[in-house]
């Protein structure tokens, strides 16, 4: 029995300091997804599956993640776990999901499942870990949705996009939800690509209203 999901990572190169598996770099640039949630009974494929919905609504793809492969290879790709790291969580609980984050886009990525790896983070203390196992120069995901709130909460979420700015030089940032000027405006010039994918309950509104 797999008590570890160790099955996960085989075969996997690790980073030095958490030994998260390396994912391999990738350049994708989905413009819609659906949530995990959602996606079993989507007749639409040509989009991509996200996971920025509460932890518990995809859990079952850590405990039996074979099960869910066949239909996460019908869509255009995956949007990585967003397993949540909360900043009144323990520090080893914040790493542990981030590991998770990795393990399962690693092995989606082995199993053929274009992948944009997901990124959160929540203050300075989570800068050491959240970002780790991803390349420079390539495309990430975020999501803001619920993330501005307060206005502490915007001023994290603004650090935590400097900082993943800074260390990852990323090619394109793919962001689930709304974000205003004041976010975006210092990286217009320095990211080539910046994707907003609007919150899925919207998009059903608005096809609703249509």
């Amino acid at each position: 029995m797999d008590v570890f999901h160790s099955e996960l990572v085989k075969g996997a190169a690790f980073s030095e300091k958490h030994e998260f598996p390396i994912l391999e770099p990738t350049y994708f640039l989905p413009e819609r997804a659906i949530p995990f949630d959602k996606a079993s009974k989507a007749k639409d494929h040509k989009q991509w599956v996200h996971f920025y919905i509460d932890d518990y609504r995809f859990e079952r793809l850590w405990n039996n993640p074979k099960q869910y492969l066949p239909m996460l290879q019908r869509f255009d790709g995956v949007i990585t776990p967003d397993y949540s790291i909360y900043k009144d969580m323990p520090v080893v609980m914040q790493t542990w999901n981030t590991y998770r984050n990795r393990a399962m886009a690693f092995w989606l990525q082995k199993n053929g499942v274009h992948i944009v790896p997901n990124i959160c983070w929540n203050d300075e203390r989570s800068f050491d870990f959240c970002f780790e196992g991803l390349s420079q120069g390539c495309s990430v995901a975020i999501s803001s949705n619920g993330c501005l709130r307060t206005e502490e909460n915007r001023q994290l979420f603004k650090k935590g996009l400097t900082a993943m700015v800074e260390i990852l030089r990323p090619n394109a940032i793919i962001n689930y939800g709304s974000a205003s000027n004041d976010i975006w405006n210092p990286y217009k010039e320095r990211i080539e690509n910046i994707v907003v994918i609007e919150h899925y309950n919207i998009t059903l509104r608005r096809k609703a209203v249509a």
